[in-house]
């Protein structure tokens, strides 16, 4: 088995289960913590996220499917490269249960067998062209994008405001923006960086403090040896985080560790716009639908963070061009005998 082909992680939860659901109603939030049902409803599209890797990635070898305890019907657990993970699996006991993500992908790094790199994957990113291990991996070290962009008040999501913020500044206590820019200019400057972020450093050399960082919610290649490191010197800020069932807004994000890794030095400056496309599910999703037919961008975020959406339409909508897209059930879906059919 290659040492330098980075494993894959995917977290994943079945909002309709009646048995979280049920254990989920047991803990009430706080008034200010994120619990909105965005955060678990199923699109059911997990099947053509299988798909795409599949076709689009067929070098990934190992794949972590990290799950509260539910698998779909029709995954086929006995693939040997899909290794089921449960939370009790992975997560500090104390933690348990937990309804914020940030809980999950803060302690990734304690899945037995991971390799050291791993490409970490929400269930709503999916592989929708050929990718390499390159984009995400050279020469050991992560391929990402060192962006400074300013932290916005969003009254539509304060939760993840506060986050935002919450990251910077623990940044802010080991890093010093000018003295950080000044010994590895050429990742805040790379010449390959979009044109909108590559002015955005440049005009935030003005100031002298941190004001945020843009972080794609795309694909994020992390390193074991990160959170080792930010575990070790934050360790009650991240307890702190992993001790709140729900998403609250005095968490840190995993946001957090590819920023570390970026101004640590400890990454390759790519662009990591190219072929990569993010969408807010809306009640327009002409723009997304394109998107999944076309080849111009081999990775797609599909994003739900709007509840006024007419869900099972938009749902229908982007089901039916994955479809039409990958067609073909991937060896991670069971197999329908002839004598199963109904």
């Amino acid at each position: 088995m290659e040492k330098n082909i980075p494993d894959i992680v995917i977290t994943w939860v079945d909002g309709n289960d009646p048995a979280w659901r049920s254990q989920r109603a047991q803990y009430r939030p706080r008034s200010e913590a994120d619990d909105r049902d965005e955060r678990y409803r199923d699109w059911e599209s997990l099947r053509y996220w299988f798909r795409g890797i599949e076709k689009y990635a067929p070098w990934v070898q190992n794949i972590f499917f990290v799950t509260w305890g539910h698998v779909p019907e029709w995954l086929d657990t006995s693939n040997p490269r899909l290794h089921v993970v449960k939370h009790e699996d992975f997560i500090p006991e104390k933690y348990l249960p937990t309804y914020n993500s940030h809980t999950i992908e803060l302690n990734l790094h304690r899945i037995k067998g991971l390799s050291e790199n791993f490409v970490y994957f929400n269930d709503d990113v999916f592989v929708n062209a050929p990718i390499r291990p390159e984009q995400f991996f050279k020469d050991g070290k992560p391929c990402d994008m060192l962006a400074l962009q300013p932290v916005v008040s969003n009254p539509d999501n304060p939760v993840m405001s506060h986050i935002y913020l919450n990251n910077t500044l623990v940044l802010s206590k080991y890093f010093r923006k000018r003295q950080n820019a000044g010994s590895q200019w050429k990742n805040y400057f790379h010449v390959g960086y979009p044109p909108l972020y590559f002015f955005y450093n440049i005009m935030e050399m003005a100031f002298p403090l941190f004001s945020g960082f843009y972080t794609a919610h795309g694909a994020a290649p992390l390193c074991r040896r990160t959170y080792e490191a930010v575990w070790q010197k934050e360790y009650s800020l991240l307890d702190n985080t992993c001790s709140h069932r729900f998403r609250s807004p005095d968490d840190v994000s995993p946001y957090l560790l590819r920023e570390w890794q970026k101004l640590s030095g400890d990454f390759v400056p790519v662009n990591i716009h190219k072929k990569f496309a993010y969408f807010n599910v809306s009640n327009d999703n002409r723009a997304l639908l394109r998107a999944i037919q076309s080849r111009k961008a081999a990775m797609l975020c599909i994003n739900d963070a709007n509840g006024k959406i007419d869900f099972e339409s938009a749902k229908k909508q982007i089901n039916e061009a994955f479809e039409k897209r990958l067609p073909l059930p991937s060896s991670f879906e069971k197999q329908v005998r002839p004598g199963n059919m109904e």
